[in-house]
C-alpha cells in the first residue's frame, strides 16, 4: 500500500467516524460540503476550553500534575 493510499484510507476513516458522530448527535446527515476535520470542527468548536482544575483529584499528587505554561 502506498503512502497516498494509506492517507486516503485514513481520511476516509476520519470522515466516516465524524459523520457517524454527527448523525448520533443531530439525527441527520452531516453537511455535504465538509470533510472529516470540518465536521469535527463544527461539533467541538462551540465547546468551552477545558478547565485544568479538573485534574485535582485525591488520587494525584500535586507533583504529578503538569499544567501548561
Amino acid at each position: 500500500m502506498t503512502a497516498r493510499a494509506n492517507t486516503m484510507g485514513r481520511d476516509k476513516r476520519i470522515y466516516e467516524e465524524a459523520a457517524a458522530l454527527w448523525r448520533e448527535l443531530y439525527g441527520e446527515p452531516p453537511p455535504a460540503a465538509l470533510d472529516g476535520p470540518g465536521i469535527l470542527g463544527l461539533i467541538v468548536g462551540g465547546l468551552p476550553d477545558p478547565d485544568y482544575r479538573r485534574l485535582n483529584t485525591p488520587h494525584l499528587r500535586p507533583a504529578n500534575v503538569v499544567l501548561p505554561k
